[in-house]
Formats: C-alpha cells, structure tokens, sequence
C-alpha cells in the first residue's frame, strides 16, 4: 500500500514537472520579446547550423530564448529548415516567430524595373549595375547571356538573341541574384503574360509568333498612347500589304545601338546606313524584335485596326504623345507641315 502511494506521488511530482516544463517551454517560445535591430537587416550564412543560428541571433538580443528554442526544435519542430540569407526581424518578436520567419520569411530583396520599350542594351547595363557578383560580370558580359535562345525556342527556333522577350515589368530579386537568374525570370514572366489564345488568333494574322512580338516591338517605340495603338499597328499592316517601307525611326536608332554608335541624336548615317534594321530602306519588318514591348503592344499587333491609314504624324497640339493618321499623302503632308514647325520652335527654344 505504501508502495502505491509512493509511485502515485512520484507520477504526481512528474506530471506537476512536465505541466511546469511545458508551461514554461510554451510561453518563452510565444513570448515577444523587443530589441533593437527591427530596422537592420541579420545575414545568415550559407551553410551555417541551427545552433549557430540561434547564436547569432542571441548575439544581437533577437533570441532571448536560445535554450527553449533549443528544445523546441529538437523536440516538436526536428523538420525546421531555416534558410540562409539576409533577414530583417520585426520587434518585439517571439522565438517560435524567429522560426517561422527563418522558413518562411522574406529576404532582402532588390527592385528592379523594366520600362516598356527598353531594348537588351539598356537592360542589360542595369543588370550589371544592380546585381554585382562575384566574379564580377560585366555590362557586355550580361549582354552576350541574352544569346542564350534556348529560352525563347518556340517563338523562334532562328532567333540570335532574346530581344523583345524581356517582359518589362516591376520585380524583386533576392541579393545576390546573378543576372543569368534575372534574364531568365524576365523571360519567363513574358511567357506567363502570353496568352494561349493570341495562337490562334495570330493564325488569322498570317504572321507567325515571332512576327507578332517584332510588330509588338514596332508599335511599343511608335506610341505610349494605348488607345490608339491598333491604329499604329493599321498602318504597320497597310504598309507591308502595299510593300511600302515602314520607315519606322525606331529602327535607326536601334541600329545605331547594334553598332556601338548611339548618342541620342538620329544622324544622316543612321537614316542612310544599309541594314536589315532600316526600314526606311527595307520592305517589310527587321529580323528581329527592337525592344520589349507591353501585352497592349502585344494585343494591337494581334488585333489591328481596320483603316486605310499609311501615315500618321505626332498630334503637336494636343500635346500628349498622341498622333493624326492620314490615309492620304496630301493629308500627311499637312500634318509633317505643323509638326517640322513646332520641331523647328522647340530646337529654337
């Protein structure tokens, strides 16, 4: 009977013990707990241990905690991966929530923005800015990584390089992202925003895919004004059905780029310079895309306009971006008229 009673209150002290134990694990573990680094950002390097991890942390007053953190995930939490990286811990904050955030969490991230428009060679100098790495790569460096067609097969298995398949756009990139890793997002961002249904639609174009995004690419440099881009994109078809050169200048100034010689001026050389880009020269379209354009570029190049247009000359007077269309080369011949004034009155000025 004694016995009995012993071993009862032997199990009553262990289980008072383990309620107590877990009591205490519990609310360390679900304790916020305030510090001064809410701020700044932790770095966590790659490779390191959870015990170093939280050591760290302890270091800088984040984890008050480290033997109940300890504890809790050797005990309950044994699958925790907490990944490397830079981390910015809110305050207050309490450990199971440092854990969390370890797994979870956001890391430092960049920002980067792709204007609608922007050709490789601009995209490819922002990338070398903005996403250093060891070894450094340089600005021609990240260029001659946009050769790698291997993304871009489907559109065109001919191509040689990936213009126009940089989808312009807003993102976030992890520090330290290499921009082979930032090339490939973008492409693939523009594979997300293509939708399947322009396939069969662009049947109906006669044109191929690829055809599509060099007249996406036309009209993205003609206009910023969305609504009147199926219009740009009319005259674009006008023109190839009538074997009229488009006479697109855009495609000077890409060519300059292409030669290493752009310095924001369109020269006699630029206009005159036999090339495949020079549709002033050329009946048809280039070869290749000349920047990145936006899906309504995408859409106007897919869904044109229906008009008689061949012509159209920047709207001087509404001074917007917008444009006159002409169908007529009397009535191109006015507008050109107004707008080499107005050109002559801003050089002037």
């Amino acid at each position: 009977m004694k016995i009995g009673r012993l071993v009862l209150i032997i199990f009553i002290v262990l289980l008072i013990g383990l309620l107590g134990f877990a009591f205490w694990l519990h609310q360390a573990m679900h304790e916020p707990v305030a510090h001064d680094h809410g701020s700044t950002y932790i770095r966590i390097e790659q490779g390191a241990t959870s015990n170093g991890i939280l050591q760290v942390l302890a270091e800088q007053d984040i984890l008050q905690e480290q033997l109940a953190t300890k504890i809790y995930l050797r005990v309950f939490d044994t699958d925790a991966k907490m990944e490397a990286g830079d981390f910015k811990f809110p305050s207050p904050i309490s450990p199971i929530e440092v854990i969390r955030l370890l797994e979870h969490g956001t890391k430092r991230t960049k920002t980067l923005t792709i204007p609608e428009g922007w050709t490789r060679f601009e995209i490819a100098k922002r990338l070398a800015k903005q996403f250093p790495v060891t070894p450094p790569i340089t600005e021609k460096e990240v260029l001659a990584l946009m050769n790698d067609t291997r993304l871009i097969q489907e559109f065109d298995p001919n191509a040689e390089n990936i213009e126009g398949y940089l989808y312009p756009s807003t993102y976030e990139f992890e520090l330290g992202t290499h921009p082979k890793d930032v090339i490939a997002k973008l492409v693939q961002q523009f594979k997300s925003v293509w939708d399947p249904d322009w396939n069969e639609l662009i049947l109906e174009t006669g044109k191929t895919k690829h055809e599509i995004v060099i007249l996406a690419s036309l009209i993205e440099n003609e206009t910023k004004i969305a609504s009147e881009r199926d219009l740009v994109a009319s005259v674009i078809y006008n023109r190839l059905d009538q074997g009229i050169p488009l006479g697109i200048d855009a495609t000077n100034v890409y060519i300059a780029k292409l030669l290493g010689r752009w310095d924001g001026i369109i020269h006699k050389s630029d206009v005159e310079v036999v090339h495949p880009y020079n549709t002033r020269k050329i009946r048809g379209l280039p070869p290749g895309p000349i920047s990145s354009p936006s899906t309504s570029a995408i859409e106007a190049a897919i869904h044109p306009a229906q008009t008689d247009y061949i012509y159209y000359v920047l709207n001087v007077a509404a001074n917007d971006g917008s444009h006159h269309f002409y169908s007529t080369a009397q009535g191109f011949a006015k507008g050109k008229a107004q707008y080499q004034k107005w050109l002559a009155g801003q050089r002037r000025n």
